[in-house]
């Protein structure tokens, strides 16, 4: 149909790629595809991919996506890609992957971390400097681990790229990043948007580093088109733009339409973040808020905890429950879960900042063991992070009127009650649930516009961004109360872990 405006919007996340077909005229998507990807796990918290995993996915589900929709891919305008924020990928001078790509979820290089840190003067000092307070599983203390662990690698190191800027080189053949991912690597200063070049020096006075760094561009510019032959592999139109694309996070926040202050995205995926849009970078003097710059033109200070649905799952699956059954647990188990308390720390932990934090179990009596408040335990106390980041986030001034409600927990409607009963504020979900590769959909349509004014982004926002009246969620005033109880206790948990 000619008077169609079709895009195609790539998420590359942890545990798959994601890919949907986004009508930018009427601000429907008219089919969605997925592929999944498997970790590396080993020792000492190594958590890494092979990028060859994420180009077999998004050829994939961009299939998949392309025969849901019952569209020709050669009508395809553009493409924009959402990537796992964090990751390491090395290419050498031809651009063939030195090694698998280190993971955000990695904290195998917390001590590399731990020495940056003091290097640039510990979280106050890399506030001053950078913006942000570097945390293990940013990109940087990576770089020094690869240097230390594996020379001969460094030593070829040609290109230092993030997950979503290797699939645009992958797309296009041009190197490059965007400032809201970039934010993220830990040698990027958010408030002058420039890479902190000093700091990669200080690792590698050679110079290597730097001139491995890919230049930036602003979040409406185009990186270019599609190479031929990957057009021809992934069936699309060879003329298709690809758009700068972005962190998870910052498409996230274009997929929930939070582009302008006021609105707040909490996203219950395999880790959980909560963010809102400013328009001024008001750095936190708390080093575990994140500002980042978003990919709509202004910052968009952020919260990540380590463990969410990975956590909920592991407990699901111990128990063998699908979904349903597991959701039923939890409603037959009181807030509070009989005063069975969970500490979810199992991936360690960002928020509260305790990265070598192990899960546990406290409260345990001989009555209160049982399955259900196990199944509540966990998600009370993923949840209870997320308030613990909610907080930190108002306490610099974000305004929370309602949350957006994005990620794979937001389908459930228990979850969705405990979340606002907890935040003692309304959520609501997006009509469509995959933000993040809606967002990067939404990001091609405005790059391939050529407008890439705000007003323009925000009338695609109106147009692409719907919500879903029937999940909207209102804090019911005794729930509140009786978690405000449950959630004290899990403070007074998780401050007997900072004394340890």
């Amino acid at each position: 149909m000619a008077n169609q405006q079709l895009f195609l919007g790539i998420d590359c996340g942890t545990q798959g790629t994601k890919a949907l077909i986004l009508d930018a005229r009427s601000g429907k998507v008219l089919g969605q595809g997925a592929a999944a990807h498997s970790l590396i796990s080993g020792a000492n918290g190594c958590r890494e991919q092979d990028p060859a995993q994420w180009l077999e996915a998004l050829t994939l589900a961009t299939r998949q996506a392309l025969l849901a929709a019952n569209i020709s891919g050669l009508e395809i305008l553009g493409i924009g890609v959402s990537g796992q924020q964090h990751g390491l990928v090395l290419l050498d001078e031809q651009g063939q992957v030195l090694r698998p790509a280190k993971l955000w979820c990695d904290t195998e290089t917390t001590a590399e971390n731990q020495r940056l840190l003091a290097h640039l003067g510990g979280e106050s000092g890399s506030l001053e400097r950078l913006g942000v307070a570097i945390a293990p599983g940013y990109t940087v203390s990576k770089l020094l681990w690869t240097q230390e662990q594996h020379p001969q690698i460094f030593a070829r190191i040609a290109h230092i790229l993030l997950p979503h800027d290797y699939l645009n080189y992958w797309l296009t053949g041009r190197y490059c990043s965007e400032f809201g991912d970039a934010s993220g690597t830990g040698y990027f200063n958010v408030r002058t948007r420039q890479w902190d070049v000093q700091l990669l020096r200080d690792i590698d006075p050679s110079g290597r580093l730097q001139a491995a760094l890919p230049e930036l561009l602003e979040a409406h510019q185009a990186v270019g088109t599609i190479l031929p032959s990957i057009a021809e592999r992934l069936g699309i139109n060879p003329k298709a733009l690809v758009a700068s694309g972005g962190g998870d996070n910052m498409m996230g926040a274009l997929g929930t339409g939070n582009i302008q202050p006021g609105a707040i995205t909490m996203s219950l995926g395999s880790s959980g973040t909560v963010y809102a849009y400013a328009e001024q970078p008001k750095v936190s003097p708390d080093a575990s808020v994140a500002t980042f710059c978003s990919s709509s033109g202004g910052w968009l200070p952020l919260i990540c905890t380590m463990n969410l649905t990975n956590a909920t799952g592991v407990v699901r699956e111990l128990f063998a429950l699908d979904l349903s059954q597991f959701n039923r647990c939890i409603e037959q188990s009181p807030i509070g879960a009989e005063g069975v308390c969970m500490l979810p720390f199992l991936n360690g932990e960002r928020v509260p900042n305790l990265p070598h934090a192990t899960g546990s179990l406290l409260g345990l009596n001989m009555t209160n063991l049982t399955r259900a408040n196990l199944c509540r335990a966990v998600v009370e106390g993923t949840t209870f992070g997320l308030r613990y980041g909610l907080d930190l986030l108002r306490h610099n001034g974000l305004q929370s009127r309602s949350i957006r409600l994005t990620g794979g927990g937001s389908k459930s409607p228990v979850w969705r009650q405990m979340v606002a009963d907890i935040m003692n504020t309304p959520v609501v979900c997006t009509e469509h649930g995959e933000a993040a590769a809606l967002g990067a959909a939404i990001q091609a349509a405005w790059c391939e516009s050529g407008a890439g004014t705000q007003q323009s982004l925000l009338a695609l926002c109106e147009r692409c961004v719907s919500l879903d009246p029937s999940s909207e969620t209102q804090p019911v005033a005794a729930n509140a109360a009786a978690y405000q109880q449950a959630y004290e206790r899990y403070r007074q948990q998780v401050a007997t872990l900072f004394k340890e």
